[in-house]
């Protein structure tokens, strides 16, 4: 395990605490338990005819239980954004607000499930063993590259939607901010050469998608600078990233392949020099998407670049995974869908940029309180759903 983290003052009356005193979620019934007939209805004897007509025809559980408006948030606490490996329970605040985040966008039940940490195997196992309770998973805050394999292997193991949102909310956001900032450049997609800074969970996602919706030219940066397969020290998932990307065959440090970019995707933290900007493309993008400090301040990076997006809501254009995933799940809930296809997760990027109907280089993604944000990526993704009886269509 990591190095502990470094802790905060703590002080119960502060408004931050007192926010989170007793967790920031609950139990409710749906139905009233007003006296004997209704405790006969809603539990003995009257379950008894429910359950016995799931056992039967295990597809009436989503319309007779729960399950079909829930969503497991999984995680180990390994990989927590901003604080890294902290453990379940350091990890259990961050899931309860996503929850929170499900609930008010998209109307979804949402239960924290925090496991201690194990080999892939075990995790997968696990998940796998309380899977049928919910309707989809959220898998959350799971170090890379284990996040890779686990979410794979619970994909071929489910007939549910399974979904890593480090890896694909990520993604599907900085795929609808691009799709916005080229409008505003009078540019194309296909004609950018991005550059990617960070080879873990994100920065894989952001990658494939990009390319699956036509960049052609991009460019991925991990610690010890560009990812190319004369490297010696590539990870596995890193292997088939150098195979698939840097068309031009460039090697060096971010520095190197920053030179003549028209956009930058930082999202792995640390701290991008002026000069660096300086030297990418003019009318640059750069999406500085760490936090709470993005790699690339926005006054530096508007001195060089035309569009500038961070993870921050205190800055213009912020991409932010809510914009995403509750209505990705929404969607994939209401179908019946036994997973979440790239061209989902595509269609998702086109309908949260089409939000902005006139989008400027200070509004290239909606507000997350934006109005039916959650609803137009749901349609999105409800049309293209594979259901049991319907494949559905892929993508890339």
């Amino acid at each position: 395990m990591s190095a502990s983290p470094v802790l905060p003052s703590f002080d119960p009356e502060s408004p931050v605490f007192r926010a989170h005193e007793g967790g920031k979620l609950g139990v409710h019934a749906t139905q009233p338990l007003r006296g004997r007939e209704d405790l006969s209805l809603l539990y003995t004897p009257g379950v008894a005819e429910v359950s016995l007509a799931i056992a039967a025809d295990p597809t009436l559980s989503t319309r007779y239980t729960a399950r079909g408006n829930t969503v497991a948030v999984i995680s180990d606490g390994t990989a927590v954004l901003g604080l890294g490996d902290i453990g379940p329970l350091g990890a259990m605040p961050v899931m309860e607000g996503k929850a929170v985040l499900f609930k008010h966008f998209a109307g979804l039940d949402a239960v924290p499930v925090v496991m201690e940490t194990g080999t892939v195997d075990e995790l997968v196992e696990a998940i796998a063993r309380i899977a049928p309770s919910y309707g989809g998973i959220n898998l959350e805050d799971i170090s890379a590259p284990r996040c890779f394999d686990i979410e794979e292997q619970l994909k071929e193991r489910l007939d549910i939607p399974v979904f890593h949102d480090d890896q694909h909310g990520t993604a599907i956001v900085v795929l609808a901010g691009l799709h916005n900032a080229v409008r505003v450049l009078d540019r194309r997609l296909e004609d950018l050469r991005v550059v990617v800074a960070g080879a873990g969970a994100a920065g894989v996602a952001v990658t494939r998608l990009l390319q699956r919706a036509g960049v052609r030219d991009v460019v991925v940066c991990d610690s010890r600078g560009i990812v190319h397969p004369s490297r010696p020290d590539l990870a596995g998932h890193k292997k088939h990233l150098a195979m698939s990307t840097n068309p031009r065959g460039l090697s060096g440090s971010l520095g190197d392949a920053l030179v003549d970019a028209d956009c930058y995707v930082g999202v792995s933290g640390g701290t991008v020099p002026e000069e660096q900007v300086a030297s990418m493309a003019q009318d640059s993008i750069v999406f500085a998407l760490a936090n709470p400090t993005p790699e690339v301040h926005p006054d530096v990076a508007h001195r060089h670049a035309a569009v500038v997006a961070t993870g921050r809501s205190d800055f213009p254009n912020q991409i932010n995974n809510v914009l995403a995933f509750p209505g990705i799940f929404r969607g994939a809930l209401d179908a019946g869908a036994t997973r979440i296809t790239e061209a989902m997760k595509l269609a998702a990027a086109r309908a949260i940029a089409d939000m902005v109907e006139e989008p400027t280089a200070e509004c290239i993604v909606p507000s997350v309180f934006e109005p039916g944000v959650a609803d137009a990526v749901a349609e999105a993704v409800r049309r293209l759903a594979p259901t049991a009886s319907r494949p559905g269509p892929t993508a890339g």
